[in-house]
């Protein structure tokens, strides 16, 4: 009887682990989607996605496209044998590497958090596991949730939460980003081949997934052209419509530069001290509309 009994448990105990340690769903084996949700005076939905592949010093790497992506300098990279999703950032001509995520951490493990190129602090330090819990998505299938907390209360995202197959809650490249819809933004939609798997409508009503790239436009309104993108000195803006007024606000919702104009096209010259990142261009229409777009601003 001890002996059936102790082979019972020894089954269970293989079951429950052979459970949880499923098959690793990847991150990057289709063509992904994100929409990415941000809330200042209103709410403003991005897409950002993979787009085709490259090679880098003898690596492949999924290039990134859209949202503030545009410059198609940030690479992704999968290692499924080791559950880690890697990011390649091409930075004067050489290839900057950080370590994004790790599944195959466990509870209790630590890992130490970058963000890198991100509107959060780039270096966050070690982070634990604290819990992993099997979810399941929009799919219907049990996902690993990951939620880990900073070892230093001190720091400035005190907890994240990654998805397996997913990513971050935040941006992709923010895996200790801080997901909240009135900061930063946060993660809304998530499509791989265009079927969706993760959904957050708080502040939206839908997501229409982009099946055809060419037909991407992130204007809201589709008669604006702002270039060059990135934008490294003079903000060129033309339109169908006349522009009274400018607005340039900062990724956390401050406004840094503000001019007024009457014409269907306009060279804003950048303040020269803005730092490189994500700004949102408001431009204000004679009938008093408001026509929004997100850019990058790169080092003059």
């Amino acid at each position: 009887m001890k002996l059936l009994s102790k082979l019972l448990i020894t089954y269970l105990v293989f079951v429950s682990s052979s459970a949880f340690t499923q098959s690793y769903k990847p991150l990057l084996d289709n063509f992904n989607e994100w929409h990415f949700t941000t809330c200042y005076s209103g709410c403003l939905t991005d897409v950002y996605y993979t787009d085709g592949d490259t090679i880098v010093n003898g690596t492949t790497y999924k290039i990134l496209d859209g949202f503030h992506y545009i410059s198609r300098t940030f690479l992704l990279r999968e290692d499924t044998n080791a559950r880690t999703v890697t990011m390649g950032f091409v930075n004067s001509n050489k290839l900057d590497t950080y370590l994004l995520y790790d599944f195959s951490l466990n509870v209790g493990d630590s890992i130490d958090i970058q963000n890198p190129v991100s509107p959060f602090p780039a270096t966050l330090g070690y982070f634990v596991v604290d819990s992993i819990l099997m979810r399941p998505l929009v799919d219907g299938i049990d996902y690993k949730h990951f939620y880990l907390s900073a070892l230093n209360p001190s720091t400035a995202v005190s907890s994240a939460v990654w998805i397996e197959g997913v990513g971050s809650l935040s941006l992709i490249n923010a895996p200790g980003g801080l997901n909240d819809i009135n900061d930063a933004g946060h993660l809304s939609c998530f499509y791989k081949n265009g079927i969706s798997h993760y959904t957050q409508l708080d502040s939206i009503g839908d997501c229409t997934p982009v099946q055809a790239l060419g037909n991407i436009d992130y204007n809201i309104k589709s008669d604006i052209n702002i270039y060059p993108l990135p934008t490294y000195g003079s903000i060129n803006i033309e339109t169908s419509f006349i522009m009274k007024q400018i607005e340039l606000y900062d990724i956390n919702g401050q406004l840094v530069q503000k001019e007024t104009m009457n014409t269907k096209k306009y060279a804003m010259n950048k303040n020269n001290s803005l730092p490189q990142g994500i700004y949102l261009v408001c431009i204000f229409d004679s009938k008093e509309g408001k026509h929004f777009k997100k850019i990058v601003i790169a080092p003059n």
